[in-house]
């Protein structure tokens, strides 16, 4: 077996982006790359725009250029559904995007169904919702929770207060190695928009239970105005039937292993602590 080769690529350079593709002529395309803060991109909206939009442009045209047979999975995001007018969310819900972030995933989105409309491209479009464990950084809610705890015990506290945002709203949460699963098996299915999600809401409130259940800490929360998102949707739920139907994906593990493992993770120190930003909530 062939060991993983890393080639470095500026998807925003579009001649290097298609002389790439022209030279690999890749059978599958799984688009990853992006600025995936939702809380970030409202103090760089310009950026979570134009670095989202102009890469996955970038990169349709160099495949409908030198590889128009190539089977491509954009990963788009339930953002882009904002506040559901029924849960759960399907696919054929609405577009209503509530921030920066959501916004530029719901152009890539309609880039790639124009992309597949216009010039034949089998492209699959990946609509993840919330997703989270081990190796999460610090701008996501899971990543902040168990920081916060891992350092607190690393400093021998007896107890922490976790700094939070809201906690009554409601997520869809699914482990990060069961959607990069959904992504394997997404890639072969007919092309269309698929959610990869849970299908259940989390609070909050409830993954800090989770998390106070994953370490010998007392904890309590507050809320940190700073952390408190504007525009905040209420509760997310999708439904990710069409997926199932088409590939029998379904996610294994549950999140209280999640919050366990992302604990775990910071507890190790597997990775250089990156610079404290802003954290979801």
């Amino acid at each position: 077996m062939l060991a993983p080769r890393r080639t470095e690529l500026d998807l925003l350079d579009a001649d290097a982006t298609t002389a790439y593709v022209g030279e690999h002529r890749p059978e599958r395309v799984v688009h990853l790359a992006a600025f995936a803060s939702a809380g970030a991109s409202w103090k760089h909206p310009r950026r979570a725009l134009e670095e989202n939009v102009a890469t996955t442009l970038n990169l349709l045209d160099a495949i409908r250029a030198e590889t128009p047979g190539a089977l491509t999975l954009l990963a788009s995001s339930g953002e882009i559904y904002g506040p559901p007018e029924r849960l759960p969310v399907t696919e054929d819900a609405a577009l209503h995007p509530r921030n920066p972030y959501a916004v530029s995933k719901a152009a890539c989105d309609l880039l790639g169904e124009q992309f597949a409309a216009a010039h034949g491209l089998a492209i699959v479009r990946a609509r993840a919702f919330n997703h989270a464990g081990p190796g999460q950084t610090d701008e996501y809610v899971l990543g902040t929770l168990t920081r916060q705890v891992a350092e607190a015990e690393a400093r021998g506290e007896a107890a922490v207060v976790l700094r939070t945002g809201r906690t009554d709203t409601g997520r869809d949460f699914t482990d990060v190695r069961d959607v990069v699963r959904a992504y394997f098996s997404a890639v072969d299915a007919d092309p269309g928009a698929y959610n990869v999600c849970s299908g259940r809401s989390v609070t909050v409130t409830e993954l800090i239970g989770l998390v106070s259940g994953a370490t010998e800490l007392e904890v309590r929360q507050l809320t940190d105005p700073e952390r408190v998102r504007p525009h905040e949707v209420e509760e997310v739920r999708g439904s990710a039937a069409r997926l199932h139907a088409a590939t029998g994906w379904e996610p294994e593990i549950d999140l209280a292993k999640t919050v366990r493992d992302a604990l775990e993770h910071w507890r190790a120190g597997l990775i250089e602590l990156p610079a404290r930003g802003p954290s979801a909530g």
